[in-house]
């Protein structure tokens, strides 16, 4: 059982992972340029919708930033060396903060890249493997919530097979799972073949 003092770390740690992972990097990208991203294109915060609607580079400081805010409390947590129930911890709440955060009204977005800097923290090897996956997946098809699908749907599977320790494995399945069950409206239009192709591109600024 976790002690008084451990179980306060463990609160605190959580809490300020959530609290990283609730920043909205792509709102507040877009929104120096006039757009209101949550009203353009697919309403996602994400770095595609803000590629899509604010130009590639506002997509690409967006990706950096979703990376950096699920990398950053996994790695702050492993220096202090508070352990891997508390890593595991700090990477399921990152996402939940990406996925929900508090700054937008739990609106948020669905978790690729801030699930990929929280697994780069956590499990490097594996995420780095199942990015192939995703690689392979886009220059096929070209869109990206189906290379993002299955990349989350591989990383739980390299955790196992490269023997990572028992709370890494259930974060990753819990991060990955959340990633899946957000991207349920794209598993819809990939099932009727009506999702879109990755292009990049600059809307007019939402009214």
């Amino acid at each position: 059982m976790l002690s008084d003092l451990d179980l306060g770390v463990l609160i605190f740690f959580s809490v300020a992972a959530y609290l990283c992972g609730s920043i909205p990097t792509g709102a507040l990208i877009a929104k120096r340029q006039g757009i209101a991203v949550q009203e353009a294109g697919s309403g996602n915060i994400g770095a595609t919708n803000v590629a899509r609607t604010a130009g590639k580079r506002a997509g690409i400081l967006t990706l950096i930033g979703d990376i950096l805010k699920g990398l950053l409390p996994v790695l702050i947590v492993r220096w202090l060396g508070l352990g891997e129930v508390v890593q595991a911890s700090a990477a399921i709440m990152a996402t939940l903060g990406h996925l929900f955060p508090v700054f937008l009204r739990f609106a948020g977005g669905k978790g690729v890249a801030t699930g990929l800097g929280v697994f780069l923290g956590l499990a490097p090897t594996a995420i780095l493997t199942a990015l192939l996956g995703f690689v392979l997946v886009f220059a096929v098809f070209r869109i990206v919530s189906l290379a993002s699908l299955v990349a989350a749907a591989l990383t739980p599977c390299f955790i196992f097979f490269f023997a990572y320790p028992r709370p890494v494995l259930l974060a990753g399945t819990v991060v990955a799972g959340l990633i899946i069950v957000r991207h349920h409206e794209n598993i819809g239009r990939l099932l009727k073949g009506e999702e879109q192709k990755f292009r990049v591109g600059k809307s007019a600024p939402s009214a």
